[in-house]
């Protein structure tokens, strides 16, 4: 299925039908930078210079790095022009809504395949359980009037609350034509006394045993599966059904205000044997930490909180290394509907929990793969799609240069300037 695509209305320059070289660069190879000329053709990376080459572009010693990829936001939809304008303007191509309201993206949808447009693919309605996230946030918007009743169940979420269920709602998530399937667990360690008590509601999710089966019907309908979760446990559920991306790292909320001095406790610690299989499966991990780490940036060393907050990040730091060590592909997601993946990345940084390259790899590669799998994207390599952005300085010196654009180039055309 092929993802919806924004528009941006100006600033294109189309390059030339023939073969580009580009010159004058210091290319990202995933581990280092390294200076060398680079051909296109048709919008894809060549192998090797061709017989002709139709133009020539210096990049004047810029560092080139693939398109950033915003992993996890549910902030595009129709009206929101200045979000896709803000996004481009960052260096983000490429947007993965891992829930949405269908009626809510309508003119977004009517504007497809532009190669030089911002792309979103969009999950459409979530599976979760009897009083399940999101249906929280169901209430709230009917509450305010920004929904009716009928933009809950049947369309932003539906109820799986068994086989029965599942065998009769299946057909309506995929009438909706989702790029892939949302599901959620929370704190499924506890399933059956949160189902049992209504103060949790919000706050429970699917049962896990209906999971594997969710994720069979998934993959043979050729869809791709993430999951919410909360807990380690919850991760533990994710993995052994086999989904294909894991969305927020353990640890990254607490239930409540009141609750954050449980985030350091071993309900939010990856298992090492579940990491393990997650790396033997290729999952991808979406990080969705930033507002967490910036919460806690505000302690001053001499802060009451600040032993507390130095033990989230010691526990948030082992959960990203162990995921790291067993060779799962960790991708950068913000979920912050006011913020965006530069923001995450650049938190993530400042609190040190991964080194530059391995932010890089994060916001440029492994987001590009989870949201476009099928597509050659987030590699500076021939066959894949002549997509790349070109910074001032060296972000594995200085991390922060992620944000001092100076070209922008998105299937071997150039856009106008950031």
């Amino acid at each position: 299925m092929l993802p919806a695509s924004v528009a941006l209305t100006t600033g294109l320059l189309l390059a030339q039908s023939g073969a580009v070289e580009w010159t004058g660069g210091k290319w990202f190879d995933g581990r280092e930078f390294r200076e060398r000329t680079v051909y296109a053709r048709g919008g894809v990376f060549l192998d090797g210079r061709p017989e002709a080459v139709e133009t020539s572009v210096d990049l004047g010693g810029g560092y080139v790095v693939p398109p950033f990829a915003e992993a996890h936001n549910h902030n595009v939809h129709d009206g929101a022009e200045a979000t896709v304008a803000a996004y481009l303007a960052a260096g983000v191509f490429y947007v993965k809504s891992p829930n949405d309201l269908p009626r809510a993206t309508t003119s977004i949808l009517s504007s497809l395949d532009r190669p030089d447009a911002l792309e979103v693919v969009f999950a459409r309605g979530g599976l979760t359980g009897p009083g399940g996230h999101p249906l929280d946030l169901v209430r709230r918007n009917v509450a305010r009037g920004l929904w009716t009743e009928a933009d809950g169940e049947g369309a932003f979420l539906h109820t799986i609350a068994g086989a029965d269920d599942l065998e009769r709602k299946w057909p309506v998530l995929l009438a909706a034509k989702p790029d892939f399937v949302k599901t959620y667990l929370l704190y499924s360690e506890e399933y059956a006394e949160r189902l049992a008590s209504e103060a949790t509601s919000g706050w429970r999710g699917l049962d896990p045993a209906l999971l594997p089966a969710i994720v069979a019907r998934a993959h043979a309908a050729g869809l791709r599966v993430s999951t919410h979760v909360e807990t380690a446990t919850d991760f533990h559920h994710a993995v052994a059904a086999g989904v294909d991306e894991v969305n927020h790292l353990p640890g990254f909320r607490p239930e409540g205000e009141e609750n954050v001095a449980r985030l350091v406790t071993d309900t939010y610690r990856i298992r090492a044997e579940d990491a393990r299989a997650a790396g033997e499966r290729g999952l991808y991990v979406v990080t969705t930490i930033g507002g967490l780490l910036e919460t806690l940036e505000r302690f001053a060393p001499d802060a009451p909180e600040r032993e507390l907050a130095d033990a989230i990040l010691g526990l948030l730091a082992e959960n990203l290394a162990l995921l790291l060590d067993n060779g799962v592909r960790l991708a950068l997601g913000s979920d912050e509907y006011e913020g965006d993946v530069v923001r995450e990345a650049l938190a993530i940084h400042r609190a040190g929990l991964l080194r530059p390259q391995e932010l890089l790899v994060a916001l440029c590669r492994h987001g590009a793969e989870t949201t476009l799998p099928a597509r050659r994207v987030g590699r500076l390599e021939p066959g894949f799609e002549a997509s790349f952005l070109v910074l001032e300085g060296d972000p594995l010196a200085d991390f922060t240069r992620i944000r001092a654009l100076r070209r922008r180039v998105k299937q071997g055309r150039v856009l106008g300037p950031p």
